[in-house]
């Protein structure tokens, strides 16, 4: 017999040799029906697998990312499968599921089009509604090579041939289609309910450009067609909400040639970025927070001695300066550490807390640049710690807080995840578990739900990421909190204790908004471009009916702008209705239009962008009205 631990911490005992799927059985029928694979020790398994160990096993559903991801994964071999049937002489190189979907990468003679596509997922369905059976079996490294090599798949031949010598080779097999794969799987294709392909881009084999450009096909899969459905209708209010292009409607910022991955903020855009910027200040002035700046061009010794240059030099910009070498600074720390360095610190300072808004270039492939998602340089919205390690609990604690006040003004939900140590990292394994329990301890005193995402820490140090969830249910991960034993050693920090003698301080790097370009994305599709009043580059537009009523809008115009609220006035000798559109357009919060009425009762009739026609206020009625919307930072979706 062989204990099994159970996700909720239970234990049962099964004959060595029974399989997941009896295992499911066993402790309910329902979940049986449910289940698409299993975790065993923490690992991805399929049904099918034996349980010969002692073991912790869980039970994976659609409900779970890696119940997701195994259905996924089937649903990448059935798409190989129908390109195979429908185009034959097509090669097949990789296929795995990813967060949203899954893709399969095809090298072609042909270019694949929209209508190929459709064909394709006819085939799909055929082979789900076939039900085919997933068998999985191992062989030899010369036999698997002969295997491929008799089915001309030259790819699966290179990627076997990559493989250490001692490696497990295994393949999957479903009706007549066989594909190189390490699984897992769902049992069969019918759990594969609902398919869909989305699109196709180009991509390198092995993601090296000096290799071929190969086809690569998007495509998704649920467990039910509702779902699917609602998915759909999710990407198409996406696509509305694009903000790369009501970036350049509403004229918030551009890209350029000239400059591929560098933005281009607009007036208007930097209104929003610089009130964005206030909010911050405010915040952290509130949090006893002190703004530091630091310079964008550092000595390349200093990337040496903090680590970046070992494990992040791929991805920096270098220079020369009077013969040495320079790089410019891929994220804000070591300037920080400079500051602390540059004064002897008592533990009464301590937390010592620096924030900055830095700016950051980091070298991104061409191919992933994507609006201001994606960019070569950004402002992070960085802030750096420096404490005694008995105050970690208290200032997490602290930080997760100040986070939290900071989303709920956006009108965010957000999830959190713990990331654990990679294996691209230093330090001591004594230092990683400190760090490591120093923030859950944080999490648990706070009582704050999160998930451990394993291996994704800094290379410096574990963290605690924010994930946004926006109005149309897509995640962003944003803030993130990260606890550093390593950048105090390197850098020998210090503070004099209360013993009078020399201590090492833990130091947390942390950003609330991720990087200010970002945000700014984020909150441009959030809002649909509709930003609430205190957010909106133009909060109010004044707009007469006649020319009788220019002098009357422009004093309407001082009164508001000496009440610090933003302002246009459309003096244009347009129709009324034509003027209101292209406010509405614009997304203005609030219209005022002024007629011969409204300026002999000194009133204006207001109209909101989101509740219509409010009828005629008093000016200083309105202006109250607005005031009030504005300082409470009232930021509903429309």
């Amino acid at each position: 017999m062989v204990k099994i631990t159970l996700k909720d911490g239970s234990l049962i005992e099964v004959e060595k040799g029974t399989k997941v799927a009896d295992v499911a059985a066993k402790l309910s029928t329902s979940l049986a029906k449910k289940a698409l694979g299993a975790k065993i020790d923490g690992e991805r398994a399929e049904l099918m697998a034996e349980v010969n160990n002692d073991c912790k096993l869980e039970i994976l559903t659609f409900d779970d990312e890696d119940g997701k991801w195994i259905l996924r994964h089937t649903g990448s071999h059935i798409l190989a499968q129908a390109v195979k049937k429908v185009y034959p002489e097509v090669k097949l190189a990789i296929g795995p599921a990813i967060d949203t979907g899954f893709y399969y990468d095809f090298d072609a003679e042909f270019s694949f089009t929209p209508e190929m596509l459709e064909k394709i997922e006819v085939e799909m369905n055929k082979i789900i509604k076939e039900n085919l059976k997933l068998e999985r079996f191992e062989l030899p490294r010369e036999e698997a090579i002969k295997l491929m090599q008799e089915k001309k798949e030259c790819y699966k031949v290179e990627l076997i041939k990559d493989l250490p010598e001692d490696a497990v080779i295994s393949f999957y097999k479903q009706g007549d289609f066989v594909d190189l794969c390490a699984g897992p799987h769902v049992p069969s294709t019918g759990k594969v309910k609902a398919v869909k392909l989305l699109s196709i881009a180009g991509a390198y084999w092995k993601g090296d450009e000096k290799n071929k450009m190969l086809q690569r096909i998007y495509g998704t899969a649920f467990e039910k067609k509702a779902d699917l459905d609602a998915y759909l209708n999710m990407l198409e209010e996406a696509k509305k909400r694009d903000h790369r292009k009501l970036g350049k409607e509403l004229d918030l910022f551009s890209m350029h040639e000239e400059g591929p991955g560098f933005p281009f903020f607009h007036p208007k855009g930097m209104i929003i970025r610089n009130t964005l910027q206030n909010f911050w200040r405010e915040m952290h002035s509130a949090a006893d927070y002190d703004e530091i700046m630091t310079p964008v061009i550092l000595n390349e010794k200093l990337w040496r001695q903090s680590g970046h240059w070992d494990h992040y030099k791929e991805n920096m910009y270098f220079t020369k300066i009077d013969n040495e070498d320079y790089a410019i600074k891929p994220m804000n720390c070591p300037g920080s550490i400079l500051v602390y360095k540059n004064t002897i610190h008592s533990y009464r300072e301590l937390p010592l807390r620096y924030a900055e808004m830095g700016l950051a270039h980091r070298h991104e492939k061409s191919g992933a640049l994507h609006g201001l998602m994606r960019v070569r340089c950004f402002t992070q919205d960085d802030a750096h710690m420096f404490l005694a390690k008995d105050n970690i609990t208290d200032e997490i604690v602290n930080v997760i807080k100040l986070i939290d006040d900071f989303y709920k003004v956006f009108g965010f939900e957000y999830f959190v995840e713990l990331s654990t140590r990679p294996e691209d990292s230093m330090g001591s394994d004594e230092d990683w578990e400190a760090a490591t329990n120093g923030l859950r301890k944080a999490l648990d005193t706070i009582g704050l739900k999160y998930k451990v995402n394993e291996g994704d820490g800094a290379f410096y140090g574990p963290k605690i990421d924010f994930h946004l969830r926006d109005c149309i249910g897509r995640t962003w991960q944003c803030g993130t909190v990260q606890l550093d034993f390593q950048m105090p050693e390197r850098f020998d920090l210090t503070y004099i204790g209360a013993d009078g003698e020399k201590h090492r301080p833990v130091m947390v790097h942390r950003v609330v908004f991720g990087s200010v370009e970002r945000f700014i994305g984020i909150l441009i599709e959030h809002y649909a471009g509709a930003f609430p009043a205190w957010l909106a580059p133009v909060q109010v537009k004044i707009m007469n009916i006649t020319d009788d009523q220019i002098d009357y809008a422009n004093k309407v115009a001082k009164e508001l702008k000496k009440n610090k609220i933003r302002v246009e006035v459309d003096l244009r000798n347009e129709k009324i209705g034509y003027k209101i559109r292209e406010a509405q357009l614009q997304k203005v919060p609030y219209m005022l239009v002024l007629g011969d009425k409204e300026m002999k009762e000194n009133t204006v009739a207001v109209r909101s962008r989101k509740l219509g026609d409010l009828g005629a206020m008093a000016l200083d009625q309105f202006v109250e009205k607005i005031k009030g919307e504005i300082d409470r930072k009232e930021s509903s979706v429309d």
